[in-house]
Order: C-alpha cells, then sequence, then structure tokens
C-alpha cells in the first residue's frame, strides 16, 4: 500500500484546512490496525479501547471477515434491488435465526435502520392499530442518542444537536429514561412505539434499573404499542450477550442493528421484525440502493458467524466482568462512578477533576486510545476479542491516569 509520506502533523493540518469540522478526534493519525491494536504514521502502537463506537467488536482486521470481503470483490458488489442477488436471501434468513424475528429489512447506516424502524412503525399504526392519520406518536427517552438525521435529532434532548437544524417533525415524545411510570403516563391511544436504548451509550453509558425494560415490554403489549430497541451499540456480543435485551429476556417487536453487522469493513444495518410489521411495507414504500448489496451481506454473513461460533458474547460478559471489577479497584480522587455491561464501560469524572477530554488525552500518550462521551465520561469498548493479557497491558496505565494529577 502507497504511503503519502507525509507526517501525522501535516495530515492533522490537511484535515483541519479541507474537512467540516463535525469531530474533535484525539491528535493520532491511524495508517494500520490488526485486532485490538492500531499503529500511527510514525510507528506508535496504540490500543484501541473504542472500537470505532462498537463497530469492531470483532477486531481490527478480521482475518475471517477480510476473506469474505476479497472473495466477494471479486465476484460481485451490486445489483441494486432491482434484481435478487445470490447472498440476499441467505444472509436475512442467517440473521432473522440469531435474532429470533421473522424478517428482516437492510439498509447501511444506524441512522438509516433507525429512520426505517420509523416509517415502520407509523405505517403499522395506521394499517393496523387503526390510529387516525397523520396522529401517530413514538414515545422516546431523554438523553436518548439514535443518529443524527433531521428528524432523529428533533427528538433529542441535547441541544447542540437540535440547534439550527430546525424546524423538526412531529410525533414524538420524550420521557425520562429508565421511569417505567412516566412510559405509562405517556402512552395515548395515538402512541404507535417506544423507542429506547438498553444502555444509553452516547449519554455517558447509562445502565437503566434492573427490570426496566422487561417492564417497558409490558407497557407496550398492553396498550398495543411496539417496542423498538436501537442495539446498534450495545448488540452483537458487546454487553455480554448477543443482544443487551436478553439479559431481562426481552424479545422486541422492532430490533435495529448496525455498527459491528459489518464487521468494521462496510456499514451494514437493519431493522428485524415479526411479518405482521414488516408486511406493511409494500414495493416503493421504501428501500435503499446500496441496501441489501452483495457485498454488504457477504460480510455481514461473515461478521454474525464470527460473533456466533467465536462465541464472541460470552468472551465479552467475562473480560468485561474482569475489566470493571479492575477498574473499580483503583483508588482515584477523580471517579465519580464505574458503570456498564459487558465491555461497554463508561468512567465517569467528577466535575471537581474537569472533563473526561484531559483524561483520554493523556491515556494516549500512554498508548490508549479511548474517548470522552457527554463531557465526564472516559468510554472502555475495546474489541470483544481482547485477551486477558491485553487488559492487563492497560490496566496499569489507566490507572496511572485515572490515579493521577491532570492538569
Amino acid at each position: 500500500m502507497e504511503k503519502t509520506g507525509l507526517s501525522s502533523r501535516e495530515l492533522i493540518e490537511l484535515a483541519e484546512r479541507y474537512s467540516a469540522h463535525n469531530y474533535h478526534p484525539l491528535p493520532v493519525v491511524i495508517s494500520r490496525a490488526e485486532g485490538v491494536w492500531v499503529w500511527d504514521v510514525e510507528g506508535a502502537k496504540y490500543m484501541d479501547m473504542l472500537s470505532s463506537y462498537s463497530a469492531l467488536n470483532q477486531g481490527h482486521l478480521n482475518k475471517r471477515i477480510i476473506a469474505a470481503a476479497k472473495a466477494q470483490l471479486d465476484a460481485l458488489t451490486l445489483t441494486s434491488r432491482a434484481f435478487h442477488n445470490d447472498r440476499f436471501g441467505p444472509f436475512c434468513e442467517y440473521l432473522c435465526k440469531v435474532a429470533g424475528q421473522e424478517s428482516t429489512l437492510l439498509m447501511n447506516t444506524g441512522a438509516e435502520a433507525v429512520e426505517t424502524a420509523i416509517k415502520a412503525a407509523r405505517k403499522w399504526g395506521y394499517s393496523v392499530k387503526g390510529v387516525a392519520k397523520d396522529r401517530a406518536e413514538i414515545i422516546t427517552c431523554e438523553n436518548n442518542f439514535h443518529g443524527r438525521t433531521t428528524t432523529i435529532v428533533g427528538f433529542s434532548s441535547e441541544e447542540q444537536y437540535r440547534e439550527g437544524f430546525g424546524p423538526f417533525a412531529p410525533g414524538f415524545k420524550m420521557i425520562p429514561y429508565s421511569d417505567v411510570e412516566a412510559l405509562k403516563r405517556a402512552v395515548t391511544p395515538d402512541t404507535v412505539a417506544f423507542l429506547v436504548e438498553p444502555i444509553q451509550g452516547e449519554a455517558g453509558v447509562i445502565v437503566p434499573e434492573d427490570g426496566f425494560l422487561k417492564e417497558a415490554a409490558a407497557v407496550c403489549r398492553e396498550n398495543n404499542v411496539l417496542l423498538m430497541l436501537d442495539e446498534i451499540q450495545t448488540g452483537l456480543g458487546r454487553t455480554g450477550k448477543m443482544f443487551c435485551c436478553e439479559h431481562e429476556g426481552v424479545t422486541p417487536d422492532v430490533l435495529i442493528v448496525g455498527k459491528a453487522l459489518g464487521g468494521g469493513v462496510f456499514p451494514v444495518s437493519g431493522i428485524l421484525a415479526r411479518k405482521e410489521v414488516m408486511d406493511v411495507f409494500t414495493p416503493g414504500d421504501h428501500g435503499s440502493t446500496f441496501g441489501g448489496n452483495p457485498l454488504a451481506c457477504a460480510i455481514g454473513m461473515e461478521a454474525l458467524k464470527v460473533i456466533v461460533e467465536e462465541d464472541l458474547p460470552a468472551r465479552a460478559a467475562e473480560s468485561g466482568e474482569y475489566l470493571m471489577e479492575r477498574l473499580r479497584a483503583i483508588e482515584s480522587p477523580h471517579v465519580k462512578e464505574v458503570r456498564g455491561k459487558g465491555l461497554l464501560i463508561g468512567v465517569e469524572i467528577k466535575e471537581t477533576s474537569g472533563t473526561a477530554r484531559p483524561f483520554c488525552e493523556k491515556l494516549k500518550d500512554l498508548g490508549i486510545l479511548a474517548k470522552e462521551t457527554h463531557h465526564q465520561v472516559v468510554r472502555f469498548a475495546p474489541p470483544l476479542v481482547i485477551t486477558r493479557e491485553e487488559i492487563d497491558w492497560a490496566l496499569p496505565r489507566i490507572e496511572q491516569v485515572l490515579a493521577g494529577r491532570v492538569e
């Protein structure tokens, strides 16, 4: 592979000059990766403790997934859904069986999948539940993060996500997270769905009260409301189960997936639901030129098989329990709380110690790449293939930063 010959500083300057300033990345320029490790253009080695926001559950450049991608690149990459392709049906079947659902609708990005779920819920509300035209309501939670489209940011409680992007679509109602009584009060005859994350990742790895999902599912069932779980970040093994909702034995009416479904190689997303919900779509109602393309299906199939056959959910449960226990044992004047499930862990920094950003910068200097979320939280979410030895390599460096002085 041809190198640019430019230094990290020069490459960052190019990005700053020619790219929109819609991100605030750590000052590191990655040029190659393998497993849980990445290297910058100067050859410095770092442990990836972010996994591209859980899109790399199987690790960087997973050999099985890369082989599947290369093989498919030599055969067929795109047909659009105007024609059938030989990868689409088998992938849909396997995904449905893994998720315990009857039908799927494939898209590309997580935000597209959420938009698809919203459309499905509304049309189901009108055609099946019998809600009057244009009266359908969807209940969401405060501090949610479901994507960046104008519809989605319109029901965000984060002012920065909304500022300057209105007017917003009506039809959404917001309640406090993990509050079943608020959900009960919010439901009306016009309510078609409750859209919720089993753990709020971007909000700072907020874990709901035990039993919240199960109780919410009961409320939805009693009121003929669709429970739509956004498992884009929490799904596919991240929290120690294939899907986070399995911790409470909940099967949603609509399951939203993405990120790790593409194995860190290609964007693959979708929704899964029972036939009653999915059959509201007829030809022409919804689609995507790239959704369900053969390259995505070949990669998604192998990405999913790696998770299943190598039992990555069990590895996440074991590694996550060990990592969280060790993080909680660190004596730090800066840490307010350590919380999470599996290998989705948030370390909340006390406001008296400043924000989480300087802690992430110091971690980078010691060879660990983690990223702040919601100002006060350092998120640790390494690839699920991380070993005990690799965790033990990281822990003293994390302790050095959390227990030390941050200026």
